[in-house]
């Protein structure tokens, strides 16, 4: 695996501090909640099947070049996205979809040439509920952050973009564009590690996290941290349950309510 480093750009400086002039600044916040970007707040699934396509078209151009031929048989979204959520590897996916040998080593290398784009990145759209579920959030007296393998700028102007910073005491994300699709839990626990020293957070049993990966939930897990996966995102249930997360919910209107019920029972 790649060296793995947190962002130390100058337009991150300041969210390496907590911010102070949140909105739930005012009140006395004994829980915390961590939540992933993509998933939980952004769907990602659009871009990703347009990655899968463009990559086909460009790896079947290729070999077009080379006055070869290539039968392909490519997946539909429900089929390629019934495959990510499974954990499938982009390999499989490429063999279902016609490709075999070097013609695979280029389509992968498409894919992650790509999938970062600017305008692939526009495929991106927000989750239903969003907005209604960290105000809820912010109402029960929670601070928020954003802690996401996304690069630090990218995740900056998807939140700007879609009016979510102002929730968030803390936006964490890396300087490693490639991070967010190779999925490494070790990356995400060295994250959540250094949001829990910028919070000042000594209370781990205050601290949940909302994401819905692998790396979200074995990351937070190795760390004594309650998760809540939800299955709006890049794993299903059946694979999602197999990691044994405190909870599995279906979005982040519905684990939000499923956390502030747990807190005002507790």
């Amino acid at each position: 695996m790649p060296a793995f480093t947190l962002p130390r750009s100058t337009s991150d400086i300041a969210q390496s501090v907590a911010k102070d002039d949140w909105p739930g600044a005012q009140q006395t916040s004994q829980l915390t909640i961590f939540c992933d970007l993509d998933g939980p707040l952004i769907d990602v699934s659009q871009r990703y099947f347009r990655t899968y396509q463009l990559a086909l078209a460009e790896t079947q151009a290729s070999v077009q070049a080379q006055s070869e031929t290539l039968a392909l048989t490519p997946l539909s979204h429900a089929q390629f996205w019934s495959m990510k959520q499974s954990k499938r590897p982009d390999i499989e996916i490429a063999y279902l979809s016609g490709l075999s040998g070097s013609h695979i080593d280029f389509f992968m290398h498409q894919v992650q040439a790509i999938v970062n784009q600017p305008l692939l990145l526009q495929e991106d759209r927000l989750q239903p509920g969003v907005h209604q579920a960290l105000e809820h959030l912010l109402n029960q007296g929670a601070q928020l952050a954003v802690v996401t393998l996304r690069c630090q700028e990218q995740v900056d102007q998807v939140l700007q973009q879609h009016h979510l910073t102002r929730y968030f005491r803390l936006i964490r994300g890396t300087n490693d564009t490639q991070a967010a699709y190779k999925n490494y839990a070790v990356c995400k626990q060295a994250l959540i590690q250094d949001s829990i020293n910028a919070m000042g957070l000594t209370n781990h049993q205050q601290i949940w996290m909302i994401g819905d990966t692998e790396a979200d939930v074995l990351a937070a897990q190795a760390m004594k941290i309650k998760t809540v996966a939800l299955t709006c995102g890049m794993r299903n249930y059946a694979f999602l349950n197999s990691l044994r997360p405190t909870s599995i919910q279906s979005n982040l209107p519905t684990a939000t309510q499923f956390i502030c019920d747990l807190s005002r029972a507790a």
